[in-house]
């Protein structure tokens, strides 16, 4: 039977570990075990203080935390029973969600649009695009002009100004680019204009590349909170993070105060806000985590 299996192997062209092999594939091991124990505990430290208790965190602030200490979830009461909190989700998720519709659209046609090979004057506009990395309005300007435009306390004031990432442009032009212009002259000979071309042929090659996109927009949505600090003034209309960030200092304030029911948990709110605004991202990130490598590897490949 032996004999047989070592015929086997050697017919499939396989071939025993040596002990070389077996020392570095075992170093191999360890070395990503601990490099992801490393990578992931910071994130398990922040979910486990968010359920204990205070004093001990307190106490303890030098130490690992293993696991929660006198498990409780008031951190989380007090987050979820702010007044505005669900109305801070609801206007994130609007705004995350026609932002990114609004962000992928002009991302798409304006990298189709500077790919082309045939662009009159391609060299200058891509030139002219690539400065607006460098140099922006300021702050009063911009202000300026959302305030000239009426879209003070609207959810398009954090929607409409940031609408292209001049980055994000170049990475879809860049995977626009990849594809063998051989195709493109096929569709061209067939009779197709641009919008076919655009829309029935290149984007549904280039998914992988558009779902890294629509994650780095959906990000940057959701972790925004200083634009909504300069154009809403109207509570009801903020965004998730800048409510968090109210709960945070209104905590800290009465976490100060003897007496204050806060004040035994103060610490561990903090921990909680960070899972309550986290969690949802981490939730989407596992459905277009198949195409995130793929797409940032195309968008990569040229400049």
């Amino acid at each position: 039977m032996n004999t047989v299996i070592k015929k086997q192997h050697a017919a499939h062209g396989l071939r025993r570990e040596g002990a070389g092999e077996r020392v570095f594939n075992c170093f191999n091991y360890l070395f990503l075990t601990l490099l992801g124990v490393i990578l992931l505990y910071p994130l398990y430290y922040v979910i486990a203080a968010s359920f204990t208790d205070t004093n001990y965190l307190i106490s303890s602030a030098d130490k690992m935390l293993l696991y929660p200490h006198n498990a409780t979830v008031e951190a989380y009461k007090v987050v979820l029973k702010y007044p505005l909190i669900w109305n801070g989700y609801k206007n994130t998720i609007f705004i995350a969600a026609v932002g990114v519709l609004v962000n992928m659209a002009m991302t798409i046609m304006g990298g189709y649009y500077i790919s082309r090979k045939d662009l009159l004057f391609r060299n200058f506009i891509v030139k002219a695009v690539l400065l607006t990395m460098f140099f922006s309005g300021g702050l009063i300007p911009n202000y300026l002009l959302v305030k000239s435009l009426g879209l003070l306390n609207s959810p398009f004031a954090l929607i409409l100004p940031g609408a292209i990432s001049t980055y994000n442009m170049i990475i879809m032009r860049s995977a626009f680019d990849a594809i063998p212009s051989e195709l493109t002259d096929a569709v061209e000979i067939d009779g197709g204009n641009d919008v076919v071309l655009l829309w029935n042929i290149l984007v549904p090659i280039t998914i992988p590349t558009i779902m890294v996109l629509v994650l780095y927009y959906l990000v940057g949505h959701w972790n925004s909170w200083f634009p909504a600090m300069i154009y809403m003034s109207d509570k009801e209309r903020w965004p998730l993070q800048l409510v968090l960030r109210k709960i945070l200092i209104e905590t800290s304030e009465l976490s100060g105060e003897a007496g204050s029911d806060v004040q035994s948990i103060g610490e561990a709110v903090k921990y909680a806000v960070i899972v309550v605004s986290t969690i949802p991202v981490l939730a989407v990130y596992p459905l277009i985590q198949k195409h995130f490598v793929k797409g940032a590897m195309i968008g990569s490949l040229k400049g």
